[in-house]
């Protein structure tokens, strides 16, 4: 599954999950990305007014100022997740000094004056998975007849894998707003005319580079179960072999570089990338893609000693912040969660991108977000139906 870095990458789908009462507030100051540039003047800037040289030359010196104080801080939240790995690596005991207790430097400085609004970048869309599909790998998934449809695979998945039924609705109705479809894709949940904000899709929000590493990972056992179901008569012999052809020639695509979430997103950008994205479209295939997702971050847990069953909410923080920092979260005393930062289980650029992180900024207020957001969606009729699938 995903890095640290690299899952941050999406932890901004936290915010939409999130919205109104805890959405942050237009009033709420953002956090300034660390790697942000200096602007200088071009040009085109030449025939600046004296005032507007003063202005920029006093927003150069207080982003200045603060990126010094922002990179020290960040580098001490690297310096310290490095001393947690060796001191769990080691076998010793935490303490809650061994996480940064302060929060991120603001950048409350003069703003930009050069600065211009950026452009939109084009997100591909399920049109775009299913032609790149077609076109790439000669296939069109199996779509479902009904939602409903959909929902009945998932569910018998979903359990088989060992994940509960307060798991599997909760995860739900967060990551795909308590009613959302099966190819719901995220920035679209409430209008399908507008901008999706990335490739995350479905039940469970996988990003395109999550499909083409789940394959790559777990490709093998996808065409395991898909020979048990060949074997039985009432099964097309025929529709199932094309598709396991397919799943062959996808896999190989996904193990063509190393296994390493950067060469993951690097495929997951081609147009074949997204072609083994659609398969979460599949009624086969899209259950089994959409539940390795959780059950990675189970495994994950169990291996190192966890015993009890992860709650809902627990599960989300390892799926959003990545195994390894969602477990950090996890198995944190209690009495620390109101002292520790949620930038403890971020880089620079993730938490800019996520004011829910920001507004609800110490672990216990994330972890009570998510589950007040929870409790709220559970009451959609989506999630209520996925949940009579689960009885």
């Amino acid at each position: 599954m995903p890095t640290t870095h690299a899952r941050q990458r999406w932890f901004g789908f936290l915010a939409a999950a999130l919205a109104g009462s805890l959405a942050a507030s237009p009033n709420c100051p953002a956090v300034a990305q660390v790697v942000q540039p200096v602007v200088t003047p071009t040009s085109s800037d030449a025939a600046m007014t004296p005032d507007e040289r003063r202005a920029l030359e006093e927003y150069k010196k207080a982003w200045q100022n603060y990126s010094a104080a922002a990179g020290a801080y960040w580098n001490s939240i690297a310096e310290r997740r490095q001393l947690r790995n060796g001191k769990r690596a080691r076998g010793e005991q935490l303490s809650v000094s061994d996480y940064v207790l302060a929060q991120p430097p603001v950048y409350t400085g003069p703003p930009n004056p050069l600065k211009r609004p950026p452009h939109p970048v084009y997100v591909p869309v399920v049109a775009d998975f299913l032609a790149a599909a077609r076109r790439e790998f000669g296939f069109a998934p199996r779509l479902p007849q009904s939602e409903s449809e959909f929902k009945r695979a998932y569910a018998k998945v979903a359990l088989a894998a060992g994940l509960t039924r307060d798991q599997i609705v909760r995860i739900y109705a967060f990551e795909a707003t308590g009613n959302g479809s099966y190819d719901v894709e995220a920035g679209l949940e409430h209008n399908k005319h507008a901008r999706a904000i990335t490739t995350a899709l479905g039940y469970n929000q996988l990003l395109a580079t999550n499909s083409v590493e789940i394959l790559a990972e777990k490709g093998g056992e996808f065409i395991k179960q898909f020979g048990l179901a060949a074997a039985m008569p009432a099964v097309p012999r025929q529709a199932f072999d094309v598709k396991i052809d397919v799943l062959r020639k996808m896999i190989a695509f996904t193990r063509s570089v190393p296994d390493a979430w950067n060469q993951h997103e690097i495929l997951a950008n081609t147009a074949k990338g997204l072609g083994v994205h659609a398969l979460n479209l599949d009624l086969d295939i899209g259950p089994m893609l959409q539940t390795q997702k959780l059950v990675d971050s189970v495994v994950f847990a169990r291996k190192k000693g966890f015993a009890r069953v992860l709650t809902a909410a627990e599960l989300e923080m390892m799926n959003l912040t990545g195994d390894g920092n969602g477990f950090d979260v996890v198995t944190m005393p209690l009495p620390w969660r109101d002292q520790v930062p949620t930038a403890n289980f971020f880089r620079p650029s993730g938490y800019a991108d996520n004011p829910v992180a920001q507004r609800n900024n110490v672990v216990a207020k994330l972890i009570a977000a998510t589950d007040a957001r929870m409790d709220e969606e559970i009451k959609k009729p989506g999630a209520r139906e996925l949940a009579g699938f689960l009885q």
